[in-house]
């Protein structure tokens, strides 16, 4: 099993904590985003979207971080990221869309240099859209967990599901851009809680052998 990862991504933070969780040790083959490598012609061979993370097994390649995290979890189902219950497992699935689908794809680094290069927004204005729709989007979160359809400590039950590896990669992006997480009071919560966990923790950016 190949994965191909970048450290700042956030996607592939995703898929390095299911990958540690199911305990699976890929080998890891780097792109480096900020230089272009995902547009390189190998690359696009690949995964045509040029995006990590990319995951490969025997002959299948797959890209997006939610389909590989799926794929992991049905090739490799203990311990569980996904609950034993349909209501609960479509509520966690929900979670990780409102991040994955939601809140992620406005912010991440194609968009932000769009925003730069073709509407010509200086730093400021960027950092303001990158600060609305992740405050957007996290106070949606905290509403969801206050009315989660279970306790804690982590979005839903006492083991981490895919609704908190998606969610703590997304809550790293906001302290790297300075977005206040106080207050959502549970989110941080969760993520203390995550952080406590090898998966999570030897999984966050800056321990990754390919950290600027």
């Amino acid at each position: 099993m190949i994965l191909h990862d970048y450290w700042r991504s956030s996607a592939a933070f995703r898929v390095r904590i299911a990958l540690a969780v199911k305990g699976i040790e890929p080998e890891r083959r780097y792109v480096h985003l900020r230089k272009g490598e995902q547009r390189a012609g190998a690359f696009l061979a690949k995964n045509p979207q040029g995006l990590v993370p990319l995951l490969e097994d025997g002959a299948l390649t797959l890209p997006q971080s939610l389909a590989i995290i799926e794929y992991l979890e049905e090739t490799h189902p203990s311990p569980p990221l996904l609950p034993a219950k349909p209501a609960e497992r479509a509520w966690v699935r929900a979670v990780a869309l409102a991040v994955a689908c939601d809140i992620h794809p406005l912010n991440n680094l194609r968009v932000l240099r769009y925003l730069d290069s073709e509407l010509h927004a200086d730093e400021a204005a960027r950092d303001r859209w990158y600060a609305h729709w992740v405050a957007e989007g996290l106070a949606a979160i905290e509403k969801m967990v206050e009315a989660r359809p279970g306790p804690g400590p982590f979005c839903l039950g006492e083991s981490p599901t895919i609704a908190d590896v998606c969610l703590v990669p997304q809550v790293f992006n906001a302290w790297r851009y300075r977005v206040p997480v106080e207050p959502y009071p549970l989110v941080a919560a969760i993520v203390e809680e995550c952080l406590k966990l090898p998966a999570f923790d030897l999984s966050q950016p800056s321990r990754q052998p390919d950290v600027e």
